[in-house]
């Protein structure tokens, strides 16, 4: 039967309500979307395991670098002071020493698999301000086949003890690789492993002098995220020759007692990076005589004066401004008088930059984050270039 017709007004009534009737009374027939399958998970990848027969080889038998005064006697075998520190030192410094900071084992081998075996001093394996990875990780790099150093994996700590595949599926071929030790925490043990038939050639320390870093907190590694990304790492591997890390957490003051330790080190250069730990007067009574205690005991070695970086919020913190400008016055005119005086070989690195010019290269304004020591180092390595350049 026909529907009866609508009333019509107008014309233009009309047509309007009849268009609106041709859409509302429409039989409109919307065939429904078909289910979706369900979707098969995927089976996760199991983690990799450590064979039973696994070939483990203790780092103490071949040595690392970065621990300095040679055979000496230590109270832990990864300390980075000699026994005979305890009670010349400050007992912070003392304490602070026992840290694994700079410290690198170097082996080759052609595994496929790197196991680590390793207990740490400390229970706190990571800090507010410092992943895991950077206290108590090990970092691990590897030479490529043009010779240069390369990251490959760090560990992830999560408890004082450690067993661990460090990188599986590892590209065939014997390489040399580089295992740099925890920065803010101590080594007790330490074990790299291998599979079963694989080869294994531990590397002794390297005889090279080192670059030898006394300094604070950033030097001791705050806060990189992974040991191989502090400045003195990054160094290390650009120069290609062993580094001693001296860097000591809210310590690093320009002791004389520190300063006696150091005339031991036959160095290749001396980098002297104190400031942030002291105000301008402790710059003035400090600086002169450290750098004569090093300079009578090695007349011809390189040393370098770091002023310290400025905090990357100390743009807007005036205070913190006019301590910086204070402490750079006070390096600034200590080593002026230096050369005065006729000391020779000393370098200046001034520290407006060192973390950049956009704010962004510190972790806590302070601590430099791995860009800020990325940038450091870029600064560092061309004063320290041309300190290290033969004289004529």
């Amino acid at each position: 039967m026909l529907a009866p017709p609508c009333p019509a007004p107008s014309i233009a009534f009309a047509v309007i309500v009849g268009l609106w009737s041709s859409v509302a009374c429409a039989q409109v027939t919307v065939a429904p979307t078909p289910a979706a399958p369900p979707a098969t998970p995927t089976a996760a990848k199991p983690a990799p395991t450590i064979p039973p027969d696994a070939q483990w080889h203790d780092v103490t038998t071949w040595g690392v670098e970065g621990r300095g005064w040679g055979d000496q006697e230590r109270t832990r075998w990864f300390d980075r002071l000699p026994a005979k520190a305890e009670g010349r030192v400050t007992d912070a410094v003392w304490r602070l020493s026992h840290d694994s900071a700079g410290m690198m084992a170097r082996f080759k081998t052609d595994a496929r698999e790197i196991y680590a075996r390793y207990t740490v001093s400390k229970k706190q394996v990571g800090l507010p301000h410092m992943p895991a990875t950077g206290v108590s990780g090990l970092d691990l790099y590897a030479r490529d086949d043009s010779g240069a150093w390369r990251w490959v994996m760090v560990t992830k700590p999560t408890e004082p003890t450690i067993e661990t595949v460090v990188i599986s599926g590892l590209a065939s071929g014997t390489r040399e690789y580089a295992a740099y030790l925890p920065l803010t925490n101590g080594v007790e043990s330490l074990e790299i492993g291998v599979p079963a038939g694989a080869t294994f050639e531990a590397l002794s320390p390297r005889t090279e002098k080192p670059i030898v870093f006394y300094g604070t907190s950033i030097t001791h590694g705050l806060c990189a995220s992974r040991p191989g990304m502090v400045h003195t790492a990054i160094l290390g591997r650009r120069f290609d020759r062993p580094v001693l890390n001296l860097g000591f957490s809210g310590n690093g003051k320009m002791d004389a007692a520190v300063g006696s330790l150091l005339t031991e080190i036959d160095a290749a250069v001396y980098v002297i990076d104190c400031l942030p730990n002291m105000g301008a007067a402790d710059v003035t009574a400090k600086c002169g005589p450290l750098v004569k205690q090093l300079r009578e005991a090695r007349p011809t070695t390189p040393i370098v004066l770091v002023e310290d970086r400025r905090n990357t919020n100390s743009w807007i913190l005036p205070d913190r401004e006019k301590y910086h400008d204070a402490n750079h016055t006070a390096l600034k005119a200590a080593y002026e008088q230096l050369v005065k005086e006729g000391v020779q070989g000393l370098s200046y690195i001034e520290g407006d930059h060192l973390y950049g010019d956009d704010a962004e290269g510190a972790t806590d304004a302070s601590h430099a984050s791995d860009l800020g020591f990325m940038r450091q180092a870029d600064i560092f390595e061309l004063i320290l270039r041309a300190a290290l350049k033969p004289r004529q």
